[in-house]
């Protein structure tokens, strides 16, 4: 498997395509077959659970070891580790599990069991992020960055389809971060949807949790040149323009 920066495919490194509708795919990884609506120009196809597997463990312990309060700072530093791919559906698990992290160092967990119950909601966090797929900001109109930021709003307020207030303010989690995402335009790119997803969650948990995360002054982006599609001058995180 190739590693980050090394093109987009992790076969061979040729560009991926999208298909209108979804074909029957064999991963190279594993050899399962899937519906997909992607694979690269030269028709290699990687599922989900392939592609993000070493990039979620990097994640969970990369976050475990974590002291920060700012969860856009956790997740630039998970993204310089060559298994952290430039798009990709481990970013779905690294947003909720940096902002779990900012949280739990932010004082969000108390009692006894707070660093229990912190590496519990890290584990949940793995559990669902890792189930929402890899081009679905395109292809369903919500991207995984926004749902990991509802995702991590949903753990630590322990909501369910059957709760009141958590319910609303996951759905509003989720919504706040979307917004934010789709006012900055397409195409996708899985670090500036992170980014912008952590910091509406870092309001969006201040104003309504009382917790207190943290933020860089700016944040600015280092993965340009491995975005073939970077918006560059058009991104508030790029960094020629900061």
């Amino acid at each position: 498997m190739r590693k980050r920066g090394e093109g987009a495919c992790l076969v061979c490194g040729r560009p991926i395509v999208y298909y209108e509708k979804a074909r029957q795919m064999e991963c190279v990884m594993c050899h399962r077959q899937f519906e997909s609506h992607a694979g690269c120009e030269d028709g290699h196809y990687v599922c989900d659970e392939c592609h993000g597997a070493k990039g979620i463990e990097v994640i969970l312990e990369g976050c475990k070891k974590c002291t920060s309060k700012n969860p856009v700072e956790i997740m630039q530093e998970l993204m310089e580790d060559p298994y952290i791919y430039m798009h990709g559906p481990e970013h779905h698990v690294m947003v909720g599990a940096a902002l779990i992290t900012a949280y739990y160092n932010s004082g969000g967990f108390a009692g006894d069991r707070a660093r229990a119950d912190y590496e519990s909601a890290l584990e949940e966090m793995k559990s669902r992020g890792s189930e929402y797929p890899g081009g679905s900001c395109g292809l369903w109109g919500c991207c995984g960055a926004a749902v990991s930021a509802g995702m991590f709003m949903s753990i630590v307020t322990k909501a369910t389809p059957l709760t009141g207030k958590s319910w609303g303010l996951s759905n509003r989690m989720t919504a706040e971060a979307l917004k934010a995402i789709g006012e900055l335009g397409g195409p996708r790119c899985c670090k500036r949807n992170s980014f912008t997803a952590a910091a509406a969650a870092v309001k969006y948990t201040a104003e309504n949790l009382g917790i207190e995360m943290e933020l860089p002054e700016k944040i600015q982006c280092e993965f340009s040149g491995e975005n073939r599609e970077c918006l560059r001058k058009r991104c508030p995180y790029y960094k020629r323009c900061n």
